[in-house]
């Protein structure tokens, strides 16, 4: 199933990545349901949710929260985080339901894990297959150009005692990071493989699955994309009516 199964359930993926914090998922549900402004009780997929911090918040936002990840570990996490939503183990690229959810959210760039583009498409189709007539779509992905451009070879970071050392480098299209860990003296090593896809790819894709083309924007805020600035590439998309 890919690097991503066993890296994403581990807890120094947790550690590492705690920056994204309970305020950040807080910002991004407040800005999401705001825009769409979705009614009480409306059916919402959290796409690749992770260990739930999305989830919790449409949750208490009076949604009905669904989520899917492939780490057993994440929604086994997410199912004791957020007891009244509901959690299945699921490969993404498949659907999960037919014209069941009015809104699905796919956040802090979960897709373009996979080896070919042909996957990631698969992704849209699965969405569009889930969502009802007139249902609404995020993806926040990274701007890859501002990525690419600031690449930081290596780094030494240490959080609560464990330290990690991370190579960066790009092959061939891909965003490769190897990341070594030294727990106590325990070595583990880990490595992230990330499509660096760009935002005309993204917006392909999108078309070609049948979504229509709402807005672009850069992170919670929903600041205007721009392309040599913005941190972050956000695609608003909606299924069309028959």
């Amino acid at each position: 199933m890919g690097w991503f199964k066993h890296w994403f359930g581990t807890r120094y993926y947790a550690l590492l990545y705690g920056h994204r914090d309970v305020e950040d998922a807080r910002q991004w549900v407040h800005a999401i349901l705001e825009r769409w402004g979705l009614p009480n009780g409306a059916e919402v997929l959290d796409l690749a949710c992770g260990r739930g911090r999305h989830a919790s918040f449409f949750a208490k936002s009076g949604m009905k929260v669904c989520g899917i990840d492939i780490s057993e570990a994440s929604i086994a996490e997410a199912r004791l985080a957020v007891t009244d939503g509901e959690f299945a183990v699921h490969d993404m690229r498949e659907p999960y339901a037919e014209e069941r959810f009015d809104a699905v959210a796919c956040l802090f760039t979960s897709l373009g894990y996979f080896d070919t583009l042909e996957d990631d498409l698969a992704v849209f189709r699965s969405v569009f297959t889930a969502l009802r007539p007139g249902g609404r779509f995020v993806i926040d992905f990274m701007n890859s150009e501002l990525v690419l451009r600031e690449l930081v070879p290596s780094e030494r970071i240490t959080k609560d005692g464990v330290d990690f050392h991370i190579e960066r480098t790009c092959i061939s299209g891909t965003l490769v990071k190897t990341i070594a860990v030294n727990d106590n003296g325990r070595s583990h090593h880990f490595e992230e493989r990330v499509q660096a896809l760009q935002p005309a790819q993204l917006e392909e894709m999108a078309v070609a699955a049948g979504f229509l083309i709402e807005d672009r924007t850069d992170g919670p805020e929903l600041r205007m994309f721009e392309p040599t600035t913005s941190q972050r590439f956000v695609l608003w998309l909606r299924k069309p009516f028959p």
